[in-house]
């Protein structure tokens, strides 16, 4: 895989209409700095933007972690504000871009997600890993709770018990743990890991980019305070018997071909 340099600390790649994002930094795990933040907020709007970009990938260099959390050094010495900036950054410039953007992401946990790097992952519309991954959020054991939105979007996708229970005792589990609890769709040998996530995102591809932004918008609606699910579902719904992919796709249907989006 041939990747263009144009970032200090990730690695990104367009091929066959999927944006390869790599987070680069091996000697330290692939920790998440302020640097390191700010670069995949640019490669992910980036994407976003780019009409031949169908699906996203994200990923940790080499085989040992996805990203093993949030770069320690860098706020040791914080205050009571600069911490609640700090979240709020690790929030809005990467998290909540990655889960609202319109362009589908799959997260490719090949090794330890931690901290900051499950709240990345969480953050993805799909989740796979290796089967010598481990995820957790272990926050509490240096002093602090999860910042990113992992209390959150933990509580959301394996419940509120178990969220408790990962994120007070601070532990990891397994690969396997993470299948049954529903925190990652599939898991699978580490050289079989990128195969499998190029493999969900072409099915994804066969099929209207218009239809599953707003896809995914409905579905994120549905999480969120004050939002009625329902209702956006049908505006949405709405929306896209005016355009042109749903004329494309209703037509192939009723022509028995595939539809050409």
């Amino acid at each position: 895989m041939n990747y263009s340099r144009i970032y200090l600390n990730i690695l990104t790649e367009n091929r066959n209409g999927i944006t390869y994002i790599t987070i680069n930094r091996p000697k330290q795990l692939n920790a998440l700095n302020a640097e390191t933040i700010d670069e995949l907020n640019n490669a992910i709007l980036l994407a976003e933007k780019d009409k031949l970009v169908r699906c996203i990938i994200i990923t940790g260099s080499e085989d040992k972690a996805f990203i093993a959390g949030a770069d320690i050094k860098e706020f040791t010495n914080y205050s009571k504000k600069e911490g609640e900036e700090l979240a709020r950054k690790g929030q809005e410039l990467l998290c909540d871009l990655v889960e609202n953007c319109g362009t589908p992401s799959i997260a490719a946990i090949n090794g330890f997600a931690l901290g900051g790097g499950l709240e990345l992952a969480m953050a993805c519309h799909i989740r796979i890993s290796s089967i010598n991954a481990k995820m957790g959020l272990p926050e509490v054991s240096l002093g602090v709770i999860p910042g990113y939105g992992g209390t959150q979007r933990l509580a959301n996708l394996v419940g509120k018990g178990k969220a408790m229970e990962m994120i007070t005792t601070a532990g990891m589990i397994s690969a396997e743990e993470a299948k049954s609890w529903g925190l990652i769709n599939h898991f699978c040998k580490q050289e079989e890991l990128l195969p499998l996530a190029e493999k969900i995102a072409s099915k994804i591809m066969r099929n209207s980019p218009m239809a599953i932004t707003r896809a995914i918008k409905a579905v994120n609606a549905g999480f969120k305070d004050g939002v009625n699910g329902f209702e956006v579902e049908k505006k949405e719904f709405g929306n896209c018997f005016e355009s042109e992919e749903f004329k494309e796709g209703t037509k192939a249907f009723l022509e028995k071909r595939k539809a050409n989006f």
